[in-house]
């Protein structure tokens, strides 16, 4: 059965369900939702369909397996990763998952925050200062693992590589992007499901954000 991804026409946080999906080999189709023109940059291309899709709480993303139907991002990388084997096996990798999914929110929550802010200028300087430890941090919690729970790839590998991308595309030169963090990255591009997928005519890697957003809002 194909299940159905709903969301914008960007990034954002789909990237990291789409990865899964493509490296599950799980067949899927997508539902990107555009914004009208400018000025209004209407949204009833979403907002006609939100109330009648049977969505307990209805936004995006979505996924629509049958008469499975999911919002939260978060939510459908679990239910993509139970069905593979992909949460961890022993508790302390349940544990090093359960931790990770919600740090690697929070750095991609203020990393929207301030992408989105209209003092995105004034911000910058200090989000790049406290950026370095922040990787220490993720740095050292990955130690000489292959994968950040252990030597088993889990979603939460999914959902590190799409914020740590996100942080190399917008300081490229950053030392601490170097390193296990650096060698993490490219052991997941090396993936053949993962490389042929980024090379494929669907990958989207820009726009991240939103035509509101200061950072990323235009496809390159």
């Amino acid at each position: 059965m194909v299940v159905t991804l709903g969301y914008w026409d960007i990034r954002g946080l789909a990237h990291a369900i789409r990865l899964l999906l493509e490296y599950t080999e799980t067949p899927y189709q997508e539902r990107r939702y555009r914004p009208g023109p400018a000025p209004d940059f209407d949204i009833s291309d979403w907002t006609n369909e939100k109330e009648k899709l049977g969505l307990d709480f209805p936004n995006l993303p979505y996924l629509i397996d049958g008469p499975t139907k999911l919002t939260q991002s978060n939510a459908i990388l679990r239910y993509i990763a139970r069905k593979h084997g992909m949460v961890g096996e022993t508790e302390e990798e349940i544990l090093r998952v359960d931790m990770l999914e919600n740090q690697i929110m929070d750095l991609r929550m203020s990393f929207a925050q301030l992408c989105y802010s209209p003092d995105f200028e004034k911000l910058k300087a200090a989000f790049l200062e406290q950026l370095p430890g922040k990787l220490r941090d993720l740095s050292r919690f990955l130690g000489s693992r292959l994968w950040f729970a252990g030597q088993k790839l889990t979603f939460v590998d999914f959902v590190a590589y799409d914020v740590l991308d996100q942080f190399r595309m917008f300081v490229p030169q950053c030392p601490e992007l170097g390193g296990n963090l650096g060698q993490f990255l490219q052991c997941f591009e090396a993936l053949e499901k993962i490389s042929a997928y980024m090379h494929s005519g669907h990958f989207m890697k820009t726009p991240i954000f939103w035509y509101k957003a200061k950072w990323s809002n235009t496809k390159e």
